[in-house]
């Protein structure tokens, strides 16, 4: 995809977003809903929020013993953003936050862990991103997005040296969570969680 392909869909999805910012940022409702058909896969919404409680809950329990120890540094904690912190597959426009998701974040939070944000978003949408985010009831401590640069290398990349790039601010990241492996894979993290993407559907 050229560049100038990109900045046209940055462009359209910025709008997008844009849009359904008057509408209220609720949790997530589990009333069923079924992903796009021919996508390859089906899963209800009301399926995915029961996965993404299972799936977060090793993540609280971790927390709560390590935030119970000293950490060299500040502690992190390192969230992706779609489908991981906000509800981008079900609701594209007001993007609620994921409940289990936003606990978790409150918790770090209030047990003096830094909630940082790393995105493959594009930094032109960053007040967007940063404005949904706290609308669903996140602190946004630091929130990384790619620049014209970043996106000439792979996700699992750009996501690797911002990790980098937030321990060398003095941070120890204690945990990063995410719903793909790109978000993940390549270490600068104590513990990784990772939430249900079902094969990329929720990409």
């Amino acid at each position: 995809m050229s560049i100038t392909t990109k900045l046209v869909a940055t462009t359209a999805l910025t709008a997008a977003i844009t849009a359904g910012l008057t509408a209220p940022a609720v949790a997530a409702p589990v009333a069923p809903a079924v992903a796009p058909a021919g996508s390859g896969a089906e899963v209800t919404e009301q399926q995915w929020l029961a996965d993404v409680t299972a799936a977060i809950a090793p993540a609280r329990a971790y927390l709560e013993q390590r935030t119970a120890e000293p950490t060299a540094g500040a502690p992190a904690i390192v969230f992706d953003i779609d489908n991981t912190t906000l509800a981008t597959h079900f609701h594209p426009l007001t993007m609620p936050g994921i409940p289990p998701v936003v606990q978790l974040a409150q918790y770090a939070h209030a047990h003096g862990v830094a909630v940082i944000f790393v995105s493959a978003r594009v930094d032109v949408i960053e007040p967007v991103s940063r404005y949904s985010l706290q609308r669903a009831g996140y602190t946004v401590d630091e929130l990384h997005g790619r620049d014209l640069c970043d996106l000439f290398k792979s996700v699992q990349q750009y996501k690797t040296d911002e990790r980098i790039k937030v321990e060398n601010e003095g941070y120890t990241i204690i945990a990063s969570v995410g719903n793909n492996w790109t978000d993940l894979d390549g270490g600068h993290a104590e513990r990784t969680f990772k939430l249900p993407d079902y094969n990329g559907l929720l990409s």
